[in-house]
């Protein structure tokens, strides 16, 4: 755990889909992992090599300070790289938002866009002064990049992901050491929030069809898969180049 070659990551929504696939994924490549999630993943390998903690990002400044705290606990020479994958998102009730309460607007804003501002912040702090190399995968989605009826705050959360991933990496690269920091589009990925979508109401959320047609015509990527992707993607020696990135084509 503690050789050359071990990086240290934290995944965000780290229970289920995309980021239980890449925590798995990460402890079997023999790096240590701290999953940050609502609930713990009961079926990830246990060991030293994984810490999970339950924490509700939507009150994200505890959990930043706590991320904080431990990282300060680490050396930092230990590992080849640390890194953030701030993964974690939350899809409040499809539909225009005054059909949607505001606690669930402001649910998916907090966990979407303001968690993981609060934790890139506590993260690069802490690992300042660490000699490996520094990265910071933000998670986004091409609703980010477009907009789709009924899921404002969603689309808005992504796409303030993406600016605020700008805005970081213009700070970094001015830095020895910089972390590199991206934005990354995973594609359309078979988890429970494609279920959602799917099941939703059409008069609210006019492209649920399109989304069944995802399903029904085998195009929705499974977890296991997107994680190797993201994980190429991440290691990649021209990681930071492009600050806004989308797996299918970049």
């Amino acid at each position: 755990m503690g050789n050359a070659a071990t990086g240290l990551y934290v995944v965000t929504g780290s229970s289920r889909g995309l980021g239980a696939a890449l925590v798995a994924q990460l402890l079997h490549q023999g790096h240590m992992v701290l999953g940050i999630a609502r609930h713990p993943h009961d079926t990830l390998p246990t060991g030293p090599a994984l810490t999970q903690w339950a924490l509700d990002l939507s009150d994200a400044a505890p959990a930043a300070a706590r991320l904080g705290e431990w990282l300060a606990t680490l050396d930092g020479a230990r590992f080849s790289s640390a890194n953030l994958v701030n993964n974690a998102g939350v899809l409040s009730r499809i539909g225009p938002i005054d059909d949607t309460s505001s606690e669930d607007l402001a649910t998916a804003l907090r966990v979407g866009l303001e968690a993981p501002m609060l934790l890139t912040a506590a993260f690069l702090r802490a690992t300042l002064g660490w000699p490996g190399v520094r990265r910071v995968l933000n998670i986004s989605s091409g609703l980010g990049r477009r907009a789709m009826a009924g899921s404002a705050s969603y689309c808005a959360a992504k796409a303030g992901l993406d600016h605020f991933t700008r805005c970081t990496a213009l700070d970094e690269a001015e830095r020895p050491n910089g972390a590199r920091v991206v934005s990354l589009a995973p594609g359309v990925i078979d988890t429970d929030m494609q279920v959602s979508l799917r099941g939703s109401d059409p008069e609210g959320f006019p492209e649920r069809d399109s989304f069944v047609r995802l399903k029904s015509d085998g195009k929705l990527v499974s977890p296991g898969d997107t994680a190797t992707r993201v994980l190429a993607f991440l290691h990649r020696a021209d990681f930071g180049d492009k600050t806004i990135a989308d797996i299918r084509t970049d």
